[in-house]
């Protein structure tokens, strides 16, 4: 099993600018490479942190005890920050799949191990890979290959699961690559990179509805966030990033009439600005050590009032 290392660490940090007694979040716990950084910046400031995955969580209470009280973890999806914790100074989110959920074949996320269709970060949850993967209609399927995973063969890859069901229920990860395979042509087959990523990337989405938690998040940003207060968030795929950018850009510039003359000190300024307005990108130094940190993208926004 791979360690999993935290991406654009000192990135990340440096852009949240941690205040000593602030008020900080982790929306993302993973394996605390991010909380512990916070953490070590804490004095009299306290960090929450949520995850939905309970091993996550039962590993972080072990790494994380040198901090007890300065610090609470949380079984939930960040999207509810806002029923636990009022204003906060600074939120973090690292969006990626942690290396321990990959890679352990168990849990069902990857096309590389065989295991049974799963891919819920809460093992709680009743909606799996193999629920999807077996009840889904084909337009149903379509849609979320299509949207999700940008696959350009999803039809085609759709119809072929539907077909496949009718003998017997698909069930494992390697059943599934091999339907996928089956839908390709000898040219896609030999293009860099596995022909079923993008396949398996929109199941993970459909089964843990990430993309709406993510949007349902950003929504309450404004409510959440304290005058001069942070929020960074690192997305791996260019869903994730395109709602991001849209949000902040939204929240960072306002509407004004193009043919009413307005002077210089009666123009109206946004509540956020952005902290980079180019994407953070992992240096050559990082994609040695950790070539998951390759789609990596950091993004960062500050309410100024």
């Amino acid at each position: 099993m791979i360690e999993h290392i935290s991406v654009l660490k000192k990135e990340t940090i440096d852009l949240l600018e941690i205040k000593k007694d602030g008020i900080y979040v982790d929306g993302t716990l993973g394996r605390c490479g991010h909380t512990l950084e916070i953490l070590k910046k804490l004095d009299k400031g306290h960090l929450y942190c949520f995850d939905l995955d309970l091993e996550a969580i039962e590993k972080g209470h072990q790494i994380l005890q040198e901090y007890k009280g300065k610090y609470t973890i949380i079984h939930d999806n960040y999207k509810n920050m806002d029923s636990y914790i009022e204003k906060v100074d600074g939120i973090i989110l690292d969006l990626g799949v942690s290396s321990p959920q990959f890679d352990n074949a168990e849990r069902g996320f990857s096309y590389r191990y065989n295991s049974r269709l799963d891919m819920r970060m809460n093992s709680e949850t009743k909606l799996s890979a193999y629920e999807i993967v077996n009840n889904y209609d084909l337009n149903s399927l379509n849609r979320i290959f299509k949207e999700y995973g940008e696959e350009k063969n999803s039809y085609k890859i759709a119809s072929k699961i539907i077909e496949a069901r009718k003998l017997k229920p698909i069930e494992t990860t390697f059943e599934l690559v091999d339907i996928i395979k089956s839908c390709l042509s000898n040219k896609v087959l030999k293009e860099k990179g596995h022909p079923a990523k993008q396949v398996f990337q929109s199941l993970r989405i459909e089964v843990n509805d990430e993309l709406n938690s993510l949007e349902e998040f950003l929504n309450k940003i404004p409510a959440i966030l304290k005058k001069d207060g942070r929020v960074a968030i690192i997305s791996f795929h260019s869903l994730e990033d395109r709602l991001i950018k849209n949000y902040f850009k939204k929240f960072s510039t306002v509407k004004d009439d193009k043919r009413i003359v307005i002077k210089q000190q009666d123009l109206i300024k946004p509540d956020f600005e952005l902290l980079n307005k180019k994407i953070i990108i992992s240096t050559t130094e990082e994609l040695e050590i950790n070539s998951r940190a390759k789609s990596a993208k950091l993004r960062g926004i500050k309410r100024v009032k």
